[in-house]
């Protein structure tokens, strides 16, 4: 049935045991937060992530619970929040409005439940049991073509496999205005849990697309007209010497058309393929002499880093005197507002970082 009902009965009554030490235990499995998955996502064809009997998943953490029920892309079968408190505030009282408002069932575990149900991830005290979320076809991203926006910019991942970068790549994409994600369907990490948490939410009401034929895809979209940008660390090592394609600076690109912006895997970056389906080569220059084998970022600094550079050159940025006095003056929603701060942009924090790291 439910996934908290398969912690129900003697497991339950063994917790105290369980739970005495149980960091020390995994340490000695040889695992580590996420471990697990991660290992599962190496595997050429990636298994379903674990969920009950009924199909659906645990979502943890306060953003992305939030975002999903405002988003109303899943299936809700209940609503978890840590219990022990004298009373709900702020966003903890959002979601329980909303779910009994939806006849949505709300249970109220202990927090040592909730850490064995997340084992052990930062719930804050909020998980629910959910239908999962799925890449689309990229089909359905529609035909935009180039005279329609010069500026448009999609995202291009091939073969991430760490949920904790895509999730923060998503929550980077989001945040800077990127128009729409496609993603690889093989060698890919799912859209987990983990990568809701690491996007903030942002996986929650972003449209993720996939393809089976990511260098077809590139090249059919460069014959429409768009430019198609690939990625690369250190040139002298990820790219061929008798290779010409060009290498530029992503602080020399000019963004005057329809641009598809392609990262590659955490290891291997981009396969042969789909580098030889690209126009040109992005890299970020090092501001220092490296040593070998520091030539390169973490995936997801490199994309925040990437799409910063080019969406700052996007039409209809605010200019300088606009952009003093938002930092000098923000707009704080009345009390009133329908909905918490939280929700409106999972690039921005609000509240009090220690409640929602803690979750009480």
């Amino acid at each position: 049935m439910a996934l908290l009902a398969a912690f129900g009965g003697a497991t339950w009554r063994c917790c105290g045991r369980l739970l005495k030490r149980p960091f020390s235990q995994a340490a000695r499995r040889g695992e580590r937060p996420g471990g697990e998955e991660l290992s599962r996502l190496l595997l050429d064809d990636l298994p379903p992530t674990q969920r009950s009997a009924g199909g659906l998943e645990l979502l943890f953490g306060l953003s992305p619970c939030l975002l999903a029920l405002r988003a109303s892309r899943r299936r809700v079968a209940r609503l978890l929040l840590q219990a022990g408190r004298s009373g709900l505030q702020g966003e903890r009282a959002e979601l329980l409005r909303t779910a009994e408002a939806r006849d949505i069932p709300v249970v109220r575990p202990r927090r040592q439940q909730l850490d064995v149900l997340c084992r052990y991830q930062v719930h804050q005290g909020v998980c629910m049991e959910v239908s999962p979320l799925w890449p689309r076809p990229w089909a359905e991203a529609g035909e935009a073509g180039p005279g329609d926006n010069s500026q448009q910019l999609w995202l291009v991942l091939e073969g991430l496999q760490d949920p904790r970068n895509l999730g923060a790549i998503l929550r980077s994409a989001h945040f800077l205005g990127v128009d729409k994600v496609i993603t690889s369907q093989r060698n890919s990490c799912p859209l987990t849990p983990v990568v809701s948490k690491a996007s903030a939410g942002a996986m929650e009401v972003m449209d993720v697309f996939s393809t089976d034929d990511l260098a077809g895809f590139l090249q059919a979209k460069a014959q429409q007209g768009w430019l198609v940008a690939g990625t690369v660390g250190c040139p002298r090592c990820e790219i061929s010497p008798s290779s010409e394609m060009p290498v530029t600076s992503c602080l020399e690109f000019l963004w005057d058309r329809p641009t598809l912006l392609v990262l590659g895997n955490e290891g291997s970056g981009l396969s042969p393929e789909v580098q030889a389906s690209c126009q040109l080569l992005l890299t970020i220059l090092p501001g220092r002499q490296l040593p070998r084998g520091l030539e390169s970022l973490n995936v997801s600094v490199a994309a925040g880093i990437l799409l910063h550079s080019i969406c700052s050159q996007r039409k209809g940025v605010p200019a300088e005197g606009e952009r003093k006095q938002l930092l000098q003056d923000p707009q704080e929603p009345s009390a009133s507002s329908a909905g918490p701060r939280v929700a409106q942009h999972p690039g921005r924090s609000s509240g009090s970082e220690k409640e929602r790291q803690d979750g009480g």
